[in-house]
């Protein structure tokens, strides 16, 4: 008789006795349960995304007037790009789904449907692709050069793709008339672009970072902006004074804010801005108030996406320009107080903490001590071993001093072999336990050469109530400890 048949008979129904280990052993139910789970997990974000690509599909086919499958407002390639950029190429299903049915909902068949579903979800995944491969993927707002590689892909590569497909597949469906094939293109392609620089932005950037930690004066700064932003919006595109219904040229009016929110907030913000400035211009334009309701309904919004497409690319790149030179300042600035060996605090952040220590406490009248430490014999160590090992040496008493003090005490490599440490609210012999716990720390690592300190310290204002003497004070003990111990080693050989 042959196993399995064996097997069969003794289980009764069919299954294995691996079969029963395997459904007893809680941790593959529990691999499964959890892959269960991973998947309805994947099946509701990609639902949500193939509704929320429907309903703004939808939303922007209400504004197509050369073709109802052509409009020059077109959210949906923004969101689509910005997932795959968030979430990756995964989500491409959710882009054909929702691009699908906005169209078979809205007009030509269902071949015409099919094929302009195609080119939208090309669009978004060739545009995240050259994204990621050639300007940082999600990071690609960073910096502005990369904000203009993106406006590259999106204007000229990625959105000609479902322009081109969409066109197409309308023409050969027998619903676009040859005269009309240009200007269905150019309004497809610009709807798409401007999505694109309009909304991906204003997503990628909140998802990175949607907290918002501003203290009470930001606070302030950010409603005073806001309200502000949006009543010169409205008086330019809403139609709230006479001036604005003669469709007069005040676009302008809106660039301060632009750089208000560059130099004053970030990147975050200004997409924001760009999008509440969309909002209110669009419906403005729609119904006959601002500087572009000057043709028909048609021509008027091209116009205006052409300007939302400028003004949002250089509010980008301004606030981009401004965040890498922030970046840049404060690395020069840290750069700066630090020691680039030890990572400790340098002699000049020393002194500057020293100084607005000394005037803490004399406003509260309490003490606080200075501790000096100095390598003892650092150059023999550097002569027979290297520099090499001589710079270790100093890397592990700073180390020492780290793992010895608390988060409040200022540590700085005061300069060559010397450290220099600020204790608050310590007294001369909270100073000297802190000195035996370095030497306790040192003198347990069994590493060769072995290093050992010497110690000097000052106490304010028992030892001088200014900088000067304060540092005399901590050097002269300091000097005194390494006399002692020079002569004590002398005495041992």
């Amino acid at each position: 008789m042959h196993r399995k048949e064996a097997e069969k008979m003794n289980n009764g129904t069919g299954w294995t006795e691996n079969n029963h280990a395997q459904a007893s052993n809680p941790r593959s139910v529990g691999l499964t349960i959890a892959h269960s789970h991973s998947l309805i997990r994947e099946l509701i974000t990609l639902a949500g995304i193939a509704a929320i690509y429907y309903a703004a599909a939808k939303l922007g086919l209400k504004l197509a007037f050369v073709y109802p499958s052509a409009s020059a407002v077109w959210p949906g390639t923004g969101i689509a790009l910005a997932a795959m950029l968030l979430l990756g190429y995964r989500v491409w299903p959710a882009i054909f789904l929702g691009a699908l049915l906005a169209n078979l909902t809205t007009a030509g068949s269902a071949a015409t449907s099919i094929g302009i579903a195609i080119g939208n979800t090309l669009e978004a995944v060739t545009g995240a692709c050259l994204l990621n491969r050639f300007a940082e993927g999600r990071n690609v707002f960073d910096r502005a050069r990369d904000i203009l590689k993106f406006v590259f892909v999106v204007a000229t590569l990625s959105s000609t793709i479902s322009a081109t497909l969409g066109v197409t597949s309308l023409a050969l469906g027998k619903f676009l008339e040859p005269q009309d094939i240009g200007a269905a293109w150019f309004t497809w392609w610009l709807g798409d672009t401007i999505g694109s620089i309009l909304l991906t932005p204003l997503i990628v950037l909140w998802s990175a970072d949607f907290r918002i930690q501003w203290n009470f004066n930001r606070a302030l700064e950010a409603a005073l902006f806001l309200s502000s932003f949006v009543m010169v919006c409205l008086v330019v595109f809403g139609g709230v004074i006479p001036l604005s219904e003669e469709n007069y040229p005040l676009e302008f009016l809106c660039v301060p804010f632009f750089f208000w929110t560059a130099f004053r907030f970030g990147k975050r913000e200004t997409a924001a801005a760009v999008a509440v400035l969309s909002a209110i211009a669009i419906w403005g334009t729609l119904h006959g108030y601002g500087p572009f309701a000057v043709r028909t309904a048609g021509e008027s919004l091209l116009l205006l996406q052409a300007f939302l497409g400028v003004k949002s690319v250089m509010s980008l790149v301004i606030a981009a320009v401004v965040a890498e030179n922030k970046r840049v300042e404060t690395q020069l600035v840290h750069l700066s107080v630090t020691d680039p060996l030890t990572g400790l605090s340098n002699y000049r952040k020393f002194i500057d903490v020293l100084d607005g220590e000394i005037k803490r406490a004399q406003r509260t009248e309490r003490c606080f001590a200075i501790l000096f430490l100095d390598v003892d014999n650092l150059k023999s160590i550097n002569d027979e071993r290297g520099h090499i090992t001589g710079n270790q040496a100093l890397c592990r008493v700073a180390n020492a001093l780290r793992g010895s003090c608390r988060s409040i005490d200022s540590i700085a490599r005061f300069g060559g072999d010397e450290f220099a440490v600020i204790l608050p609210e310590a007294d001369r012999e909270a100073a000297h336990v802190v000195a035996d716990r370095v030497a306790t720390r040192l003198s347990a690592v069994n590493e060769v050469p072995a290093v050992s300190v010497s110690v000097g310290v000052a106490e304010f204002p028992v030892d001088g109530e200014r900088m000067e003497s304060l540092v005399s004070a901590a050097d002269r003990g300091l000097y005194h400890a390494k006399t002692r111990g020079r002569a004590e080693r002398m005495e041992r050989g």
